[in-house]
């Protein structure tokens, strides 16, 4: 023990003391604002856990997201010059005693990541319901060739957050993780569950706040807004002066004309801004409807759509220069009789303060990230759920095809729908049962309505017996004249604001109701009791967790969505706004395993936060639209999603919600049995995004009319429902592959879907690349995007070399190539020194053994798979019942090791056999050719082939 640090300690003077689980710095406090104590905590030897604060002592709080530690005492600190140093086998974390500014270093001494100089810490008092706290903010310093890659999954197709900004809160196909992921190959865990930034902390300010504004004459003073109803409408049009175009909430559309008639019409807005200052200017738009945006007479903002009560945000950047006036227009063109359109900007920052790793939060007792470093990213990730949570091994048939539309409204429908599968020999295992399937004024009761579902246990015994698995939706949600909502509001555990307020929702007449209090234990409790008596006894395997986020009332602003989500059992909602789907999550997965601890959890929620995966817990992106531009959106967000470190993420094949024209063109084709134009390109919207899904960690079809199932999109012998069977049994005959990533997300703390950083890292190339990936170890997916494409640029990373997956042929890395894309097939390469098993032919995944299974094997590099089995629908793999059978390659030799089976498990197959095919430059075999390999017997002992 350092004799001068606890000298400094007992004075509470400036200076330092070791403690069991690291250091202690007191600082002089020059503001009551500014660091009083920064205090860092070795988790392990690659995880150092930051706090400060303004105070006397540290929050008592436990943590929402970082579950208990073991002790860690394996680090040594010592003081150099006016530094203390922390060190670990893996770090060394350097804290100014002036400043508290902290410095990560490797080992060998590379700096990995340093707070601004001075700290790069702010704490600004804020009080909220009579609870103190900060509104807090800490900046680093990043170098040019940083990427940053995480913050969750959301909607404005931006992947590489460098130099960008997003708003960290939960909505409706937004979901914010508040972990930032470095190609640098460290993480920032960000331990706050407040409405946060990453990035430039300022909110979007209005145009006349940031620009001066000229209508289209050029009188200064606002924008030209003309309003046009649409035809056979008997309004006039109206044209006015806009200061703003803010009309975003249900509050702000009340700014709107008053009585003009929006469904069908055009409005324009439309003027010149003129700058205040040079730089560039980040907007933000945000729409429902259709919407153009032209600055400077350039099409900034392509037309783009949403449904009218779901709007999104998307965001650009403009350079501009002060004093220059720029023209400006939007088009826009409700789609609905409610509507949204907004544009704010942010005013410029310098480059070098833009491109900083900076997180600011609304409220917090005080500053507390993690620092995770690793080898590799998937190393950083192994970090990250060290913290927060092991991921849980999804049952087997969660990675089969699941059908779901909103809604099958009678067991009839359901159970028709499942037969038509079965009949016509369409791959599946899950069948799900959306929303209102209760008696329309009885939301919450988890009960039946008898005259559309009269017998629901068997409605799920018929599932099972045709050898599928439902899941079911369960909202958060009760109407108030429910037994069940009575018995929360009994206890209190009830948010009163949407009741207070008489908030009816869409159904019927409307009715009120509002969600129960997910940040009580008791509360939770309770929750999964009323789940437990009512819905679980009639052996329901899965649990649709909709509007976790949680979604009281659509299109609201910020401060009202507080209002109606709160106060929580744990402080103010502005404190705990992020968290709610993570604590609803902990209901079921406790609430389950303590009812039936031997069956696997499977959870699907609308919203996420850190340590969902904790939960068996996956996250789909919520009611997003049928466009192509949303289709390429949910590659980019699916993946930064993955790098949040969860990794089970999926998403509406087809979109949930439905262009007009899309519904107009399959009722023409219903009456008339001819295709239009418009449903044409519906098919073929479905049909790629079913190939990007086929590569997804979980493959579900979900949405509004038209219907997905595979025979409402197109008949058989239709293109598209040829390449849409053709993957759904493609991804079953690859599920020993994806079985088997399964099982590394547990026992390698793996992640399925891979942005190309994670694996190639070393080409700088990849960096932005966020419209192809890896999907595990071996396969490229590299989905279409674009209607009437039928090529596609693809990015070959330099490292290796790759394979083109139907046909074998090879490819060099290193380049960037044009490549075929016809309507049936997505493009799809194989690296070298892959080894990827296939699987028989199945309608379901327990129809078969693999009892005999095909390996490929890619030269070019050595290489190694591990096979993992296990029972598929228990927990006995965290007893160790489970089998590995690893898979070594040497390409030298042009050898394959098949090495001795590791572990057992009940069921497990003690003889197979192995196909083996060797792929090289001079044979190219593909899967789309019937290729014989050698083949071998496998009976558990270590077999040589030689290639």
């Amino acid at each position: 023990m350092l004799i001068a640090g606890l000298f400094f300690a007992s004075c509470a003077s400036p200076g330092y003391e070791r403690t069991d689980e690291g250091v202690l710095i007191r600082l002089d406090q020059k503001e009551s604002t500014d660091s009083r104590l920064v205090r860092l905590n070795v988790v392990n030897s690659k995880i150092i856990h930051v706090s400060a604060t303004p105070k006397k002592s540290f929050s008592k709080e436990k943590s929402l997201i970082v579950v208990p530690q073991e002790k860690f005492s394996d680090f040594s600190v010592e003081e150099k010059n006016d530094d203390v140093v922390v060190s670990t086998a893996d770090l060394k974390a350097v804290v100014s005693l002036k400043t508290g500014e902290v410095q990560f270093f490797d080992a060998s001494g590379k700096i990995l990541l340093r707070e601004n100089e001075g700290g790069g810490k702010r704490f600004d008092p804020v009080t909220v319901e009579a609870t103190d706290g900060y509104a807090l903010k800490q900046s680093f310093e990043s170098p040019d060739d940083e990427a940053f890659y995480g913050l969750g999954q959301h909607q404005a197709d931006e992947f590489n957050y460098k130099g960008k900004n997003e708003s960290l809160f939960q909505y409706n196909t937004k979901v914010s993780v508040p972990f930032v992921l470095s190609n640098k190959n460290y993480g920032i865990l960000w331990d706050n569950y407040s409405l946060s930034r990453f990035g430039d902390e300022r909110d979007y300010a209005q145009l006349d706040e940031t620009f001066t504004l000229y209508d289209s004459k050029g009188v200064k003073g606002g924008l030209t807004g003309t309003y046009v109803p649409g035809a056979n409408r008997k309004a006039q049009p109206v044209v006015r002066t806009e200061k703003n175009i803010y009309f975003e909430d249900i509050k702000t559309i009340l700014n709107l004309p008053k009585d003009f008639p929006f469904d069908g019409s055009k409005v324009t807005y439309e003027g010149e801004i003129e700058a205040k200052e040079d730089g560039a200017y980040r907007f933000q738009l945000y729409y429902a409807g259709y919407v153009t945006v032209y600055l400077d007479n350039k099409e900034v903002v392509p037309e783009r759509w949403r449904t009218a009560w779901n709007p999104n945000s998307y965001k650009f950047s403009v350079n501009m220069q002060a004093g220059k006036r720029v023209p400006l227009r939007i088009q826009w063109r409700p789609d609905g009789g409610v509507s949204y359109c907004g544009l704010r900007a942010l005013s410029p920052v310098t480059d070098k303060e833009q491109n900083k790793l900076a997180l600011y939060s609304e409220m917090g007792d005080e500053i507390d990230y993690y620092f995770v470093a690793g080898h590799s990213m998937d190393d950083v990730i192994s970090g990250y759920r060290r913290l927060t949570g092991k991921s849980q091994i999804m049952p087997k048939w969660a990675m089969g095809y699941w059908q779901s539309r909103e809604r099958y409204k009678t067991q009839d429908e359901i159970l028709g729908v499942l037969k038509e599968f079965r009949k016509r020999q369409i791959p599946i295992d899950n069948i799900v049962l959306d929303w209102n399937y209760w008696p329309e004024d009885a939301w919450g009761s988890h009960e039946f309505d008898k005259a559309r579902f009269p017998d629901p246990k068997g409605m799920v015994d018929s599932i099972h017996q045709m050898h599928a698995k439902m899941m079911i939706s369960v909202w958060p949600k009760f109407y108030v004249t429910t037994e069940h909502y009575k018995e929360f509001d009994r206890k209190g555990w009830m948010y009163q604001q949407a009741v207070k307020d008489s908030i009816r929702d869409w159904v019927g007449p409307g009715y009120v109701g509002s969600f129960y209090d997910a940040y009580s234990a008791e509360a939770r409790k309770l929750f999964w009791k009323q789940m437990e008596d009512h819905l679980y006894p009639l052996g329901i395997d899965a649990w649709w967790m909709d509007a976790s986020e949680p979604n009281v009332r659509d299109c609201t602003d910020m401060e009202y969505r507080k209002a109606l989500c709160g106060p929580t059992a744990l402080g103010p909602s502005t404190k705990y706004f992020n968290a709610y789907a993570l604590m609803n999550a902990e209901a079921i997965y406790d609430g389950q395993r303590g009812t039936d601890p031997d069956k696997r959890v499977f959870l699907l929620t609308r919203s996420g936060f850190a340590g969902l995966q904790r939960y068996s817990t996956a996250t789909w992106s919520g009611d997003i639209a049928t466009r192509w531009e949303d289709m390429k959106a949910q590659i980019s967000a699916g993946l930064n999603f993955s790098m949040s470190g969860i990794p089970y993420w999926t998403m509406d094949i087809g979109g949930f919600c439905v262009e007009k024209r899309y519904e107009k063109g399959q009722y023409e084709f219903n009456a008339t049995g001819k295709e239009n134009a418009d449903y044409k390109e519906w098919r073929e919207l479905n049909t790629r995004w079913y190939q990007f899904g086929a590569f997804c960690p979980l493959f579900r079809a979900h949405g509004q009319f038209p219907y997905r199932e595979v025979w409402n999109i197109a008949p058989e012998g239709h293109p598209a429902y040829q390449s849409i069977v053709y993957y759904t049994q493609l991804r079953y005959r690859l599920m020993p592959y994806i079985y088997s990533l399964a099982g590394m997300t547990y026992f390698n703390d793996y992640t399925i879907m891979r942005a190309l950083v994670m694996d190639f890292g070393k080409d700088t190339q990849v960096n932005n690349i966020g419209d192809q990936y890896m999907f595990g170890p071996s396969v490229m997916a590299c989905p279409v995007y674009e209607y009437g494409a039928r090529k596609r640029n693809v990015y070959f990373p330099a490292t290796t070399g790759w394979y083109d997956f139907y046909s074998g042929k090879h490819l060099a890395g290193g380049q960037l190539l044009s490549v075929e894309a016809p309507y049936e097939r997505m493009p799809l390469y194989v690296r070298e020194g892959a080894i990827v098993p296939f699987g028989p032919d199945m309608q379901y995944t327990t129809e078969k053994q693999p009892v005999n299974i095909k390996i490929y094997v890619y030269a070019g590099k050595n290489g190694s798979f591990t096979l993992y089995e296990d029972e598929g629908v228990n927990y006995n793999y965290e007893k160790g019942k489970y089998s590995m059978i690893p898979f070594i390659y040497n390409d030298a030799t042009r050898s394959l090791i098949i090495g001795t089976r590791e572990g057992s498990f009940d069921g497990m197959l003690n003889k197979r056999t192995f196909e083996v095919v060797f792929v090289n430059k001079t044979n190219a075999a593909g899967i789309e050719k019937e290729v014989k390999g050698k083949t071998v017997s496998y009976e558990g002992s270590e077999i040589m082939i030689k290639l």
